[in-house]
């Protein structure tokens, strides 16, 4: 008997939600079904249900560290991801393990830095000499930053209520290292549609997509940089895989489901065989 192929492999270095609805379980859950195999760094560990985030424990910065080299020395990595990162110190360990595994946008692996910032209930996640060390340290490494427009605001001071100002905001956020940036429009809720806009530093791609009435959205955000990571993976440029993260977090909305007390999460269910 023949042994199957090794599939593509996609580290995510992230926070763990005990909710299961974003962080790094919306990561694992998006890389298996796009049919990439998923690494983990993880940096936090969260309390968190559908009413808040309750408390957390960082996990020290270098065994954060210590699992992306551990797992890129062994079974190699395709593309990587981050999510929360939790403190300046944290960032300061992945920049340095990342370069050390040749991770980052100069490097052979490609590296989507989703700047998680707060939590969808509007808590801090990091301080601000963890802001300063994200924008310095990790922007520059960006093969694609991945911002919502309340991370466009803690990363520019921009207010963005337009597409206009979402195309404006992508060009400050490229001078700051990223070599794409994809502003994520799913907070423009004046907006009928979901628009998002990545910018090359020269060319604009704007990726369309329906607004769907349902407040359940928990992990959208993870759930596309996660689709992205991923189609980067599969070999993908990454004009193909971010057209495939807004198809993928398109569906996995549509999708969503109640749980918990408010907002419930994306789905990734469309993507599985129906079982007879």
């Amino acid at each position: 008997m023949s042994e199957n192929p090794s599939p593509p492999s996609a580290l995510t270095i992230a926070g763990s939600d005990s909710g299961g609805a974003a962080g790094l379980q919306a990561d694992l859950r998006t890389f298996l079904t796009c049919g990439v195999h998923g690494l983990v760094a993880v940096t936090a560990v969260t309390v968190q249900n559908t009413l808040g985030v309750h408390d957390r424990t960082d996990i020290p910065p270098h065994i954060v560290a210590g699992q992306i080299e551990a797992v890129a020395a062994d079974m190699g990595v395709n593309a990587a991801k981050t999510g929360m990162l939790a403190s300046a110190g944290i960032i300061h360990a992945v920049a340095a393990a990342c370069d050390k595994a040749e991770i980052g946008r100069d490097a052979k692996v490609p590296f989507v830095v989703d700047p998680v910032a707060a939590s969808m209930h509007g808590h801090p996640l990091f301080d601000e000499d963890g802001l300063v060390a994200l924008r310095d340290e990790l922007l520059p490494r960006a093969t694609v930053l991945t911002p919502n427009l309340d991370e466009v605001r803690l990363l520019t001071g921009m207010t963005v209520t337009t597409r206009e100002q979402m195309h404006q905001a992508a060009v400050v956020l490229h001078r700051l290292g990223p070599k794409y940036v994809l502003v994520k429009s799913g907070h423009l809720v004046s907006d009928p549609e979901c628009v998002d806009v990545l910018f090359d530093g020269s060319t604009f791609v704007e990726l369309p997509g329906e607004r769907f009435a349902t407040q359940h959205t928990h992990g959208a955000g993870d759930t596309m940089a996660s689709a992205l990571t991923a189609g980067l993976a599969k070999g993908m440029s990454v004009v193909e895989a971010a057209r495939y993260g807004k198809w993928f977090v398109s569906q996995a909305v549509e999708n969503a489901y109640p749980m918990g007390a408010k907002v419930g999460p994306v789905s990734a269910f469309w993507r599985l065989a129906p079982e007879h």
